[in-house]
């Protein structure tokens, strides 16, 4: 029938969507912007890619395996979860990427009519998932650049189910601290689930950080979601983890999706997890680059939000997309942030000193106005351009 289109069985709520595009792969973008190589400073990724023991499964990982399911609930890495938390093996689930389990509680909790509650400028898929369910995404400004809890508490009703928060926040880095935690989870318990998505928790070392994990026990209502690919490296692979109590977890395992991670991602995560010497290396990588960053942005007079986490916001004087396009041609590729709502500022990851040196001189390079003069300050007398 040439006058059937599949719009007209669409329901409302997927009418309001478009799809998302990914970014094209490296080697299309570099013919397209003209260079010969890509610093990856848009998704978070760790510039040291994964623990050795994890680099050593991949390069054993026997072809013959691939004909054979995996492990349909991520068995071993559960009972590994379980020893290094404390836990019981049936209080994890493991998915797809974080993605995926944000996915699982939202379709555990929620029906028609229901809302969940996050802020509105933090990882935008919590809000993505609750609508294309179908459901209330409401959201909370920021305060300070953190979670506002009063805020939240404020946004609830009869038909709120869950609340996520980003702990420590991407984009901006800020985080709750312990007491703070606590006391917003003691005014929920029994009455909401509470997600506190600990994507970046591993590279935060401040004392008043409070892990999830420690809390479960405490406030039953807590589920707390974690991933192999930001200080893991292990993006490539899509494998992320939830925990939470008995009860909860039973409920969200009705919505699980079985043999959906594959078998090289569950044996190079299980890998991984006993690499703290990786976490410190990280750390110390983060640490260097974000000490340079801070200075060289000041030296260029561009405010900057660096928080926890491996990556810092960056005010532009200019288009955000614009700058996108001119730092690509120079083979640096950033992540814009008009979709966070944050307009023209660029989310830069943290990475290793020579991308941190490139990313600086081609920022300098792009800037409007001052262009002559930058560069002077951050090249020595004599060096030459790239």
């Amino acid at each position: 029938m040439k006058d059937w289109s599949p719009e007209k069985l669409l329901p409302d709520h997927i009418k309001k969507f478009e799809a998302y595009i990914p970014s094209k792969p490296d080697a299309e973008l570099m013919k397209l912007y003209g260079c010969s190589r890509i610093h990856r400073l848009n998704n978070n990724e760790n510039a040291l890619g994964p623990p050795p023991a994890a680099q050593e499964v991949l390069r054993d990982f026997s072809p013959e395996n691939a004909a054979i399911y995996p492990s349909g609930d991520a068995f071993y890495l559960r009972c590994k979860l379980a020893e290094k938390f404390g836990m019981s093996p049936e209080q994890f689930l493991v998915g797809n990427g974080a993605n995926e389990v944000i996915s699982f509680v939202i379709k555990a909790f929620c029906e028609q009519g229901d809302n969940i509650i996050t802020a509105d400028k933090t990882f935008a898929v919590y809000e993505w998932v609750a609508q294309f369910s179908g459901f209330e995404a409401r959201l909370v400004p920021l305060k300070d650049y953190a979670f506002d809890d009063q805020g939240m508490l404020a946004q609830t009703d009869e038909r709120t189910k869950i609340l996520f928060i980003c702990n420590p926040n991407n984009p901006t880095g800020t985080y709750w601290n312990r007491d703070k935690l606590c006391n917003f989870l003691d005014k929920t318990v029994g009455r909401w689930v509470v997600v506190v998505d600990e994507a970046y928790c591993e590279f935060v070392d401040k004392e008043d950080f409070p892990h999830g994990m420690a809390l479960i026990a405490q406030y039953p209502n807590l589920v707390v979601f974690r991933t192999f690919s930001k200080m893991y490296g292990l993006a490539g692979l899509r494998i992320g983890y939830l925990a939470g109590s008995r009860e909860v977890v039973d409920v969200v395992r009705r919505t699980c999706v079985v043999y959906s991670v594959n078998t090289l991602a569950q044996q190079a995560a299980l890998a991984a997890l006993d690499d703290d010497g990786h976490i410190l290396r990280t750390r110390k990588m983060v640490k260097e680059g974000k000490e340079y960053l801070r200075a060289e942005l000041t030296r260029l007079g561009l405010p900057l939000i660096m928080g926890e986490g491996n990556y810092v916001m960056i005010k532009l004087p200019m288009s955000d997309t614009l700058a996108y396009r001119k730092l690509m041609k120079k083979g640096v590729m950033v992540r814009t942030m008009t979709g966070f709502r944050f307009p023209n500022h660029i989310r830069v990851t943290i990475s290793g000193m020579e991308a941190m040196k490139d990313f600086v001189e081609a920022l300098a390079e792009i800037l409007p106005g001052r262009r002559a003069s930058r560069i002077a300050t951050l090249r020595p007398a004599g060096a030459q351009s790239r």
